[in-house]
């Protein structure tokens, strides 16, 4: 019984030091906001039995 005690309670204090660790970094780390610009190819009605023949692999 011993042995569970202090498996448990250094489970608990690891839990508590995770957890205080965490609530440090919400209160104080500041995120920094940047625009982010992702490419997406568009592909036209007209161009897409065309553009779906090319990307298929046999």
């Amino acid at each position: 019984m011993p042995t569970l005690v202090r498996l448990l309670s250094t489970i608990a204090l690891l839990a508590g030091i995770v957890l205080a660790v965490m609530t440090a970094l919400v209160y104080l780390v500041e995120p920094v906001p940047h625009r982010v610009v992702i490419d997406v190819p568009l592909t036209l009605p007209g161009d897409s039995a065309e553009a779906v023949g090319e990307n298929i692999t046999q």
